[in-house]
């Protein structure tokens, strides 16, 4: 697939720093964002709201025409729109994330995705986060990263990410979710977590979300080709 408009993809597992980076670059950009997980998770709330069994693939797949999602850059941080209004339910809990990394795995609900995903790759660009964005969704984009950080480092980030978005954690349940999660994405048949062989490996583990920012910034400026107007942004919007 040939890109219209430049594509940086940020995959890896989660915990790694993944969302906090794809927003960021979309906002120092100037760039439209896509962060393909939330599509999972939303497809998973509704599935659940619905009461449609998680594990019947045709009727999840027949989801993805009723939805329209947007990710909107406002007062400097992007909110979630499901249809033209805000989702504000609580779609990034660990047993939602389960949920969607189950519907992953469905070959239809992923072929349906595919082309509607990349209806997200407008100008003036895209910052795309996933688990196969630089392999299956946009093979062609300009600058691949693969993100990663060692279990414990992830195991903590998600802890503190939950905490802090005043969600009850029980700390055996959490571990052994996120290995199931790890388990089903590095190994499932359709579209595996792997990194796409012309990535860009950074490891995260001891590195704060700011120097995670700084080392991709430079990667941008070294490895693409931009047109002055971003490179002045990259420079003058990292506020």
């Amino acid at each position: 697939m040939n890109n219209i408009f430049p594509v940086i993809t940020i995959d890896g597992p989660s915990g790694v720093g993944k969302g906090t980076l794809s927003r960021q670059l979309a906002k120092i950009l100037g760039w439209n964002l896509l962060d393909s997980g939330v599509i999972y998770r939303i497809l998973a709330l509704i599935a659940l709201e619905n009461k449609i069994n998680i594990n019947h693939e045709e009727k999840i797949a027949v989801l993805i025409d009723t939805i329209h999602i947007a990710f909107i850059n406002s007062k400097n941080r992007f909110i979630i729109s499901l249809n033209g209004k805000e989702v504000k339910k609580n779609i990034f809990t660990e047993n939602i994330g389960n949920y969607a990394s189950k519907i992953a795995t469905f070959y239809q609900v992923r072929k349906n995705l595919l082309m509607y995903q990349r209806t997200f790759c407008k100008y003036p660009g895209l910052v795309a986060d996933g688990r196969d964005m630089g392999t299956v969704v946009f093979p062609s984009a300009m600058l691949k990263i693969f993100l990663y950080a060692s279990f414990k480092e992830r195991k903590s980030r998600r802890l503190h990410q939950l905490h802090n978005k005043s969600f009850n954690v029980n700390f055996r349940t959490l571990l052994s979710q996120i290995r199931e999660r790890d388990e089903r994405d590095y190994n499932r048949k359709l579209a595996p977590l792997i990194p796409a062989i012309d990535s860009l490996m950074l490891d995260s583990t001891h590195l704060s979300a700011e120097e995670v920012k700084t080392k991709v910034l430079m990667y941008i400026r070294e490895s693409l080709v931009l047109s002055s107007t971003v490179l002045y942004n990259t420079t003058h919007n990292q506020g």
